[in-house]
This record gives structure tokens, sequence and C-alpha cells, in this order.
């Protein structure tokens, strides 16, 4: 019965935010509220309350550490060198591109923020891609792969909120998963050069200025 109502409570929030009709922050408060007292368990609202909170209070203080610290890291430059190393590892040669963005993706991965990731991975490799006209499907598929990894870290959405339902501590949880994790990205970068040996030999190798000198591929709007 609990886990039907659980369905029923998320799905009624998303409804509700999806059309509009709530903001996201008063559904997430009200909408788990009104199912409480529904279930004749409004007199323990505030006790639920204040267990929930304590429980989360250690691991919102961390996510909110990690994107403070990692906001400011970006605004003054921190990865504005890693960016600028890359590429120019990659060149012009497809494979060291598509290396590239997945070794850019998961550096910038570790302040745990996924669209953080991705602003500054296709930011500086879009323009790379669009030159030699490789596929942008590799591009977002070898970053997201790399981001998904990442996304482990213990600052990451999905190991705090198990440790949260689980009662433990981060740390418990993303250290057993370390030799995994690298696992994961040691296949990521073999996908990724895989895939990159796919772009080479489909478009060739190309010199830096025989790349500078290739028109971008335009792109057209449909008037339909």
């Amino acid at each position: 019965m609990l886990t039907i109502l659980g369905f029923a409570m998320i799905a009624t929030f998303l409804v509700l935010i999806m059309t509009k009709k709530m903001s996201p922050i008063a559904a997430l408060v009200l909408i788990p509220a009104l199912f409480c007292v529904a279930v004749g368990q409004g007199a323990q609202l505030g006790d639920y309350v204040i267990e929930g909170v304590g429980n989360l209070a250690p691991t919102a203080a961390m996510l909110m550490f990690a994107i403070v610290y990692f906001g400011v890291m970006i605004d003054v430059g921190l990865f504005d060198p890693i960016v600028r190393g890359i590429l120019k590892f990659c060149r012009a040669d497809p494979m060291r591109i598509v290396v590239g963005t997945a070794l850019l993706a998961a550096i910038v991965s570790l302040d745990g923020d996924g669209s953080t990731t991705f602003m500054i991975t296709v930011s500086a490799m879009y323009p790379l891609y669009k030159r030699l006209k490789m596929s942008l499907v590799v591009m977002t598929g070898v970053a997201a792969t790399a981001n998904g990894v990442m996304n482990t870290l213990p600052w990451g959405g999905p190991t705090a909120r198990a440790a949260t339902a689980l009662k433990l501590d981060a740390s418990e949880i993303f250290v057993p998963m370390i030799p995994a994790l690298a696992m994961g990205l040691l296949a990521v970068f073999v996908l990724a050069y895989v895939l990159g040996l796919r772009e080479r030999k489909r478009l060739g190798m190309l010199t830096l200025d025989e790349a500078l000198a290739r028109e971008p591929e335009q792109e057209t709007v449909s008037t339909g």
C-alpha cells in the first residue's frame, strides 16, 4: 500500500509541475504533506519533517559546499588550462578529438553537475566537430557516458540520494565503488577510441591547416 501511495504522490506532483499548475518547490513541499494527512498520519507530520531534515543535513551540506566551491573555481578559470591543453592535443585528428571529449567531460564532471559538464564540453568541442563535419551524436554520447560514470562521486546526485535513503555516509557507499568507477572510466575511453577511429576512417586525416581552411557545415532551417 505504501508503495502505491508513493508512486501516486510522485505522479501527482510531476503532473502538477509539468502542467504548470504549481511551482516545483510548492509541489514538492505541499503534495507529500497532503498525502501524509490523507493516510491519517497528519499528527506525525512535524516529527517526519524534523527527522527528514536531520537525515538530509549532512548530505545537503556536502552538496552545498561542492556547488559553491566548483562554482567559484569555474568563475576563476579552473578548467581553462585543461581545455586549452586538450584542444592542443586534439589538433585535427577525429580520433583524438573524440578521446579529448571524453577526457574533458570526465574532468569537468568532478563538480558533480551535469549541466556544467555539457556547457563547458560542448562550447569547447563543438567548433572542432562542426569544422571537421564530425558526428555531433558522438560528441554528446561520449560526454554523457563520461558524465554518467563520474556522477557516482560522493557529491553527485545518485550517490547522495542513495546515502540518504540508506542512512549512510556518502564515503561508505563511494569507497567500495572506486574499482568500478575506474573500470567505467576505462570503458568510456575505450569507447571513445573506437568511435574516434570510426570517425577518422569516415572522414580521413587532415592537417590543422586543411581543417582551418574547411568551411563549417551550414545549418538549414526548414520553413515547412
